[in-house]
């Protein structure tokens, strides 16, 4: 009774799997439209809020003091900075620069897709890949991958949009991109995982090849909508 039991749990969790991941080719996700171009991605503005010290109440902040330092040559020591309260905010402005980055434009590549949800479930997450082919080499495939956080309801369309470092450099000379009888370019769904828990996946793609960079993604900060670079 024990092994009929145990037998009956494999069989069982087999099945559920099997319901939950659907392995094809039939993509339930139609792609209407896909784009790359150059692209920069600018990183937050440093905010400047509470650089300058604290105006205490000492004499030379009084009306006439402080109308009178007006005159005063460059280069004269504004005595806020020698108060309590400046010596504190020229600390804490320290620790705010210390702990922010610079702000700087990063050169990379914009790769956009727009999809159709075909399904009647909702869609949360999406794996898929830009692909560039060179037709006189066929072993010249180069795949830039992406992950992307959605929310698609049922029979809607959604623009999605990935920012990779990588282009089509390492494939062909970007410059031959306009020849189109000898280079081709798609957009392709790679897996869909849906609210109720169930999962498409295309055959011939293994998650695994991407485990790296998933974990690595996890574990950045994410925006409604965004889409991650694997």
């Amino acid at each position: 009774m024990k092994s009929i039991l145990c037998l009956m749990l494999v069989l069982t969790s087999v099945s559920i799997f099997q319901d939950q991941l659907n392995l094809s080719e039939n993509c339930p996700l139609q792609v209407i439209s896909s784009k790359w171009s150059r692209s920069r991605q600018a990183s937050a503005k440093h905010s400047e809020e509470n650089s300058a010290p604290a105006r205490a109440v000492i004499p030379q902040n009084r009306n006439f003091q402080r109308n009178a330092r007006i005159n005063d040559p460059a280069g004269v020591r504004d005595p806020n900075l020698d108060t309590l309260d400046g010596r504190s905010a020229a600390l804490e402005k320290s620790v705010q620069d210390a702990r922010s980055e610079p702000k700087k434009t990063s050169e990379g590549f914009s790769y956009k897709l727009k999809i159709q949800n075909s399904s009647q479930k909702s869609v949360e997450i999406i794996f898929w890949e830009y692909q560039f082919l060179d037709t006189t080499n066929p072993d010249l495939t180069s795949r830039r991958q992406f992950l992307c956080g959605v929310s698609i309801g049922p029979s809607k369309s959604k623009d999605l949009e990935g920012f990779s470092f990588s282009g089509p450099r390492d494939v062909i000379d970007i410059q031959a991109l306009s020849k189109q009888n000898t280079l081709q370019e798609k957009a392709v769904i790679n897996r869909v995982e849906y609210s109720d828990g169930t999962i498409w996946q295309r055959k011939d793609w293994q998650r695994n090849e991407v485990k790296a960079a998933y974990e690595r993604v996890l574990n950045e900060p994410w925006t409604a909508g965004e889409c991650k670079a694997l």
